[in-house]
């Protein structure tokens, strides 16, 4: 009995050290089982594709140099691709993107980056993506109750988004009142946004151009762009540029152009209007300017049009020079204008050709 009785404790410590090890063997296994459920919330992270060179075929729609010298570029339906200065990193839907066509991209004050889709508005921070509906079930009529310096596409018909640092508001359009009724454009979906010098903002919508001062909505339709019976209003972009000219892409009639209270067609004046043009967004000829899909002010002051079939124009202020960037046939056509330290020309190839200041050469 007295062995039995010294060999019971020896026998509880083997117990409980073999216990001991299985716990700590139980909580690695959890711990291992744990670890990935941490990768999958930034799935981007995992499952963007990298490559040496810019990868787009279906078009360059918007582009981007953030304040850390990074390029962002917005497809006309493959996502976002990002640029470092090495590498792309490519987002989609399946990286959280709210849509893969690209309308606009910005920077807010804390270094978020903004992008307006043609289905939803996506902020990208710290790896991960945000989206907001394009429009809400909440408009609002006053545009004076909200405040916010981000402002996106909200679909086709009524109005514009604008983001207040916490909510997306959704901010109906004072539309203007159409005395002839039946076959004229009444689509209100916001095609660009430029500011001027006074901070008035200028929104381009497809049936009318509107602009924003903080106080009041003011409204620039058919008539008070002195459009003629037989022209249509179907506004692709405009800029206000750094002389307080306000500029506007029509596509199928050329270019608008407000000087003070004065307004006038810019492209006929010039004899950039084909004679025989049906003036209605069908192809034009070559050395036209009827399709003016972008519009840029380079740092020397001379404006840039990028016209569908027409390749670039640029305007010194007395003469006009007609550039075909790319020599491919059919030339592509120009989707956006963007100026950093050059221009840069993002077309429906896929391709980002920038302009030196002599010539144009393949930037991505």
């Amino acid at each position: 009995m007295l062995r039995i009785i010294l060999e019971e404790p020896e026998m509880n410590k083997k117990i409980k050290l073999i216990y001991l090890i299985l716990i700590v063997a139980l909580n690695f296994s959890c711990v291992e089982k744990k670890a990935p459920e941490k990768e999958t919330n930034i799935p981007e992270r995992v499952a963007t594709v990298k490559t040496d060179t810019l990868k787009f075929t279906s078009g360059v729609r918007a582009i981007l140099q953030d304040s850390k010298g990074n390029y962002w570029i917005g497809s006309h339906n493959e996502g976002v691709s990002f640029y470092n200065g090495t590498v792309f990193e490519y987002f989609t839907v399946t990286e959280g993107l709210a849509n893969n066509q690209i309308r606009s991209v910005q920077e807010d004050k804390k270094g978020n980056i903004w992008f307006g889709t043609a289905n939803g508005i996506s902020v990208y921070n710290n790896g991960t993506f945000t989206n907001y509906l394009s429009k809400n079930n909440n408009p609002i009529f006053d545009w004076n109750t909200t405040n916010g310096d981000l402002w996106f596409y909200a679909w086709e018909e009524d109005g514009i988004n604008r983001f207040d640092g916490t909510n997306m508001n959704y901010l109906i359009f004072p539309k203007p009142h159409i005395k002839n009724t039946g076959i004229a454009d009444n689509t209100y979906g916001v095609t660009d946004i430029s500011t001027d010098k006074h901070g008035t903002m200028w929104i381009a919508t497809y049936a009318a151009l509107f602009n924003y001062d903080g106080k009041e909505v003011t409204i620039f339709d058919k008539e008070k762009l002195n459009l003629k019976h037989n022209e249509r209003l179907h506004i692709r972009n405009v800029l206000a540029d750094s002389k307080g000219r306000i500029w506007i892409g029509n596509n199928g009639i050329g270019v608008l152009l407000m000087e003070g209270n004065s307004t006038i067609n810019f492209s006929k004046k010039h004899h950039l209007i084909h004679p025989t043009s049906k003036r209605n967004g069908t192809k034009s000829e070559s050395g036209t300017l009827e399709h003016p899909f972008a519009i840029e002010e380079d740092a020397q002051g001379n404006i840039w049009f990028g016209d569908i079939y027409a390749g670039a124009w640029k305007y010194d202020g007395k003469t006009l020079t007609n550039y075909l960037i790319s020599n491919k046939q059919p030339h592509p056509m120009i989707w956006t204008i963007y100026k950093d330290n050059n221009l840069l020309f993002g077309l429906a190839d896929g391709n980002i050709f920038k302009f030196n200041g002599k010539a144009f050469e393949r930037q991505f």
